[in-house]
């Protein structure tokens, strides 16, 4: 009995103890939380009538980039420099102080990642993903509510050796439907990466445009993301077409924003607009704007998945020169219109 008793102390003692270990182990964890939630740089994303300003939210991406690779530092000792920021050039079509005109269902960011690094090996890229979620989770909370979907994908005509992957997390809240990242392989600029995902997207999108085939019949609801992303390409590249497809282009163009302004909801319009799109043969023009610069250095823009890997992400100074100041000079404007609210 005395030894029944003993033991049955004993082993109390020892749950306690390790109990108090186990508390003192979770304790610990949540002060690191705590104190890497502190580093997490948190910016104004969200306004009312849950509009998104486009210049915050391109900041948090980064701030977002600077968190993971602190965190990859600190963690796994792995030194991980990442830039990153806004797909899709909505920001092209804010306000003067970057609060989006409507309402943004879909939330996109590119992020450039170095390459020949420890991410060559999966275990590591899984950690950086992991952590991505976390960060992200944190970033946007408590507005939305972000949960991992799926992660890996291969984005269309991305490079073949080294092709850009994807991450899909979807909004408990249903505030937005989802954000997506883009890992993309070379660590370059955010304003460069996205002059070079635009050869990428012209190349996707070429197939509902192609005037050796009929217009393609998609849901209009797809259709009018489609149309917008035309209005972002045109304003991206725009800079960079010659002065006639300008002309051409700059009416089509004001038409589709007037509609997209007023609200575009009439399907039959959406697919009116969109058969006005591929006949005037924009997509084309959007080449042409390209195919020069990239092909002074031997690359064809209608085989990039081709390209040679240390060509990824990359954009030739000509190109440069002529679209990332408008692009810069487009988020001083946010900045001073924001500084202006301030006062």
């Amino acid at each position: 009995m005395e030894n029944s008793t003993s033991n049955f102390l004993g082993w109390n003692f020892f749950c306690f103890f390790v109990s108090k270990v186990v508390l003192n182990t979770i304790e610990f964890h949540l002060q690191v939380y705590k104190k890497t939630m502190t580093e997490l740089v948190k910016t104004p994303v969200f306004a009312d009538d849950n509009l998104i300003n486009l210049y915050h939210l391109n900041e948090l991406y980064q701030n977002v980039a600077t968190e993971v690779s602190r965190r990859m530092r600190e963690t796994h000792q792995i030194e991980i420099p990442i830039t990153s920021g806004i797909w899709g050039g909505t920001y092209l079509i804010a306000r003067p102080n970057g609060l989006s005109r409507r309402r943004i269902w879909r939330l996109y960011c590119i992020v450039n990642l170095p390459q020949n690094t420890p991410l060559d090996k999966h275990q590591n890229m899984e950690r950086l993903v992991s952590i991505y979620c976390d960060v992200f989770t944190e970033a946007f909370s408590p507005q939305l509510q972000l949960k991992l979907k799926m992660w890996g994908g291969c984005l269309p005509f991305s490079n073949s050796i080294k092709p850009s992957l994807t991450l899909h997390m979807e909004d408990a809240t249903e505030t937005v439907r989802w954000l997506r990242a883009f890992f993309v392989w070379n660590h370059v600029s955010w304003e460069e990466s996205i002059i070079s995902d635009t050869a990428r997207i012209i190349k996707e999108y070429k197939e509902f445009f192609d005037l050796d085939k009929s217009p393609i019949v998609k849901d209009p609801k797809e259709i009018k993301y489609l149309l917008q992303d035309i209005i972002i390409i045109y304003r991206t590249l725009q800079n960079a077409c010659s002065e006639d497809f300008q002309e051409h282009a700059n009416p089509i163009i004001a038409k589709m924003m007037e509609r997209f302004m007023t609200g575009l909801h009439d399907p039959g319009e959406i697919v009116d607009l969109y058969e006005m799109v591929f006949k005037n043969a924009l997509i084309y023009g959007f080449e042409e704007s390209l195919e020069g610069p990239f092909s002074k250095a031997g690359l064809d823009i209608h085989n990039l998945e081709s390209w040679p890997v240390e060509k990824i992400n990359w954009v030739p100074d000509e190109l440069k020169e002529k679209i990332i100041p408008p692009i810069q000079k487009l988020f001083a404007g946010f900045k001073a219109e924001l500084e202006k609210e301030k006062v």
